[in-house]
């Protein structure tokens, strides 16, 4: 009898600690953004493909316990991060042309999951929204994001929201890469200063991408972009070179 106890006994802990339960389906329902329109910060176009790319993290969520890149389309144009990296289990949500605003309104899937460690970029496409009259006056805003410092403390937010729901999950926060749009260059470097301001707080470790990525003009280098603020193929190797040191440490 004493074996037969002992037999059950191993097979429900490894029940209960080797394997992730199963999520219900109604509640992985609710850690998704239903509204049709998310954010009134994103552009016109933003407010459209926004759904459409929750719908794909919704057939494909994330499992507890892995690595996930936060972005927008910098970070969604890495397509598979595990591929590039040689490590399992990194997951991509980035959401092309989305913001800091975007990004809080899905957090609940991140948390519900507690990630091992999520890696944080965003911030480029407010930039874009706050200097709308310079770039593609095509696109429509319903707001205007009013600055830097909100910008900034955003990110911070975000941060902060992981940190404190999952609070052992490893958050680190990229600085935006430079660009060749010389209207974004001064504000970049004034977001870059309050993330790396707040690393103090020590709640998130600072991964400089622009200090990897910078010219000598404080543009992005020529080479490593596709159109000034993309990446191309030379652009991400570099980025994984990078990093790979801090991914790979990751237990």
């Amino acid at each position: 009898m004493k074996k037969i106890g002992l037999i059950l006994f191993l097979i429900i802990s490894i029940n209960a600690f080797g394997q992730s339960a199963p999520v219900e389906t109604n509640k992985l329902a609710e850690l998704y953004p239903t509204q049709k329109v998310v954010s009134r910060y994103h552009n016109d176009w933003t407010q459209k493909y926004y759904p459409k790319r929750i719908q794909e993290f919704k057939k494909e969520p994330l499992e507890f316990g892995e690595i996930v890149f936060i972005g927008n389309s910098i970070t969604e144009g890495g397509k598979d991060w595990s591929a590039r990296f040689g490590i399992n289990h990194i997951r991509n949500r980035g959401i092309a042309g989305d913001g800091t605003d975007g990004v809080l309104q899905r957090l609940d899937e991140i948390i519900y999951f507690k990630p091992k460690a999520v890696f944080i970029l965003i911030g480029v496409n407010d930039l874009f929204n706050l200097h709308h009259n310079e770039d593609n006056r095509s696109l429509k805003y319903d707001k205007i994001v009013p600055s830097t410092e909100y910008i900034a403390k955003n990110i911070l937010k975000i941060a902060k929201t992981i940190h404190r729901k999952s609070p052992i999950t490893k958050i680190y926060v990229r600085t935006l890469l430079p660009s060749r749009r010389e209207f974004l260059k001064e504000d970049i470097l004034s977001v870059n200063a309050i993330i790396k301001k707040n690393e103090s707080k020590s709640y998130y470790k600072v991964i400089d991408l622009y200090a990897q990525f910078v010219d000598a003009e404080g543009e992005l280098q020529k080479e490593l972009t596709k159109d000034g603020l993309h990446l191309n193929d030379k652009g991400y190797e570099k980025w994984v070179d990078f990093e790979k040191p801090i991914v790979g440490e990751i237990k």
